[in-house]
């Protein structure tokens, strides 16, 4: 018989941030005191300095960044602050390992500024300068050009030798645009590199899209699940939660990846992709009982329970390959009849414990 959903399951589905939330405050915790620390700079760049340094990627908007979406009127506003001296709130930029900047906080104000002085939009909606209105910044005499390329901004780097979790925590807490960023869209760019582009790749040519019912994965969904996999698969004996952090240090370790790696990292997806859905058919993924009455058409902690599982039969060369029909009953009795598995699904899912249960669980169930 199926277990019913108690309240703090439902919970979770109807508040995910919440859970979120958590995992970033877990992740700090499995920090070091000692490195919990925010290591930065302050600088203040004139205007002109920052339209230089972005013209040179020397500080540059990553790809995890919203795209430009100020209005003229709102970008207008800016300039006109810039104009009467009105203060412009702190610009957060991330010092990379090649020592360029990338922008944190800030994308919309410094896209606006170098719009601006290369002509890009006219001045509209001013109220303290409205003689100024319709104005390019060519147009304007040469005293307002020279006052708005002398202001400075002031700009937090955080250093590259600060954790990479902090850094992480850091980039959820200034994340406070009307649509937040997901914590894939922004481990994207923070460890952006070989690895995040082979997900980007891998959910793409194995089909993963259609199989979880994605047709344009704006959100990363797909791309995390990949990550997801590789990080546990790689590391599995050494995994400790929260799961978020845990994926965060695997990718910021695998940036960086030799052909051969990426050969690797490719193949042990593909090929335990199609042996899980050459067991499980239609209902991959699913949560189904023995009548086949699918609960739930997609559960993140069974998706890694039977990838992890079965890739690790793979290796063993012990995967038993059987009828659709039957590995489809057998996991819908381990769903009904064993009431760990069931809870390592289901409640508190990046606990050490449940994921090392569910795994070896799917692991024995579809050995020889």
């Amino acid at each position: 018989m199926a277990t019913k959903t108690t309240g703090h399951q439902l919970a979770d589905i109807l508040f995910p941030e919440a859970r979120e939330q958590q995992d970033f405050a877990d992740g700090i915790l499995s920090v070091p005191p000692e490195q919990r620390k925010l290591h930065t700079e302050t600088y203040d760049f004139t205007v002109e300095t920052i339209v230089e340094k972005l013209n040179d990627e020397s500080i540059f908007i990553p790809h995890f960044q919203r795209r430009y979406v100020w209005t003229e009127p709102q970008a207008s506003r800016l300039i006109e602050s810039l104009i009467i001296q009105c203060p412009i709130p702190v610009i957060y930029l991330n010092q990379e390992n090649d020592e360029r900047l990338s922008v944190i906080d800030g994308n919309q104000r410094l896209t606006t500024i170098r719009r601006f002085v290369e002509n890009q939009f006219a001045l509209k909606g001013l109220t303290a300068y409205p003689e100024l209105e319709g104005s390019r910044f060519f147009e304007l005499d040469p005293r307002f050009q020279r006052h708005i390329l002398n202001r400075t901004l002031r700009c937090i780097v955080i250093l590259k030798d600060t954790h990479p979790q902090v850094k992480f925590d850091v980039f959820e807490r200034l994340n406070t645009g009307a649509t937040k960023l997901t914590p894939q869209e922004l481990r994207h760019g923070l460890y952006f590199g070989d690895l995040m582009s082979l997900a980007t790749a891998v959910a793409k040519e194995s089909e993963f899209l259609s199989l979880l019912e994605i047709k344009n994965d704006k959100r990363m969904k797909a791309e995390e699940l990949v990550l997801r996999f590789w990080a546990l698969n790689s590391d599995f004996d050494k995994y400790r939660k929260p799961l978020a952090s845990f994926i965060n240090a695997f990718s910021e370790a695998n940036r960086r990846l030799t052909p051969e790696q990426q050969g690797e990292f490719r193949k042990s997806f593909k090929e335990t992709l199609e042996a899980v859905k050459s067991l499980l058919g239609d209902m991959t993924f699913r949560i189904f009982d023995r009548a086949f009455n699918v609960e739930s058409s997609f559960n993140s902690a069974l998706y890694d329970a039977l990838m992890v599982g079965v890739a690790q039969n793979l290796a063993s060369g012990k995967l038993s390959l059987m009828p659709t029909k039957k590995a489809q009953l057998l996991l819908a009795s381990l769903i009904e009849n064993d009431e760990q598995f069931r809870r390592a699904i289901s409640i508190a899912t990046s606990d050490e414990s449940q994921v090392r249960y569910r795994v070896n669980a799917i692991r024995k169930l579809f050995a020889n």
